[in-house]
């Protein structure tokens, strides 16, 4: 399947996440500190709560209703409730766009 074009990648400052939906699901995509561009599911997989209304610093998300945290980059659990890892997609920019390979 092609790469998804998601959206400008002025629209998301890095440290930072957005909601993106797409096909009847929802992920979240981050821009890190140091530029580099990752995607994951969007809901947590503890309380399935959008991830994009959490919090980032540096490579962790946390979320926003019981503040289990994940490391975006590797979708690993990194702080409890959440105990079930987040899948991760591969996202890039190109041609200042935001791209995500998203699978069927």
């Amino acid at each position: 399947m092609p790469w998804i074009d998601v959206d400008d990648a002025d629209a998301i400052e890095p440290e930072d996440v957005m909601r993106f939906d797409h096909a009847g699901r929802t992920y979240a995509i981050y821009r890190s500190p140091d530029d580099a561009w990752f995607a994951t599911d969007g809901l947590c997989t503890h309380e399935q709560v959008h991830l994009a209304d959490g919090f980032v610093m540096d490579h962790i998300i946390e979320c926003p209703k019981h503040n289990g945290r994940f490391d975006y980059r590797t979708g690993e659990p990194r702080g409890a409730p959440v105990c079930v890892a987040l899948r991760t997609y591969a996202a890039k920019v190109e041609g200042g766009r935001i791209l995500v390979d998203i699978p069927d």
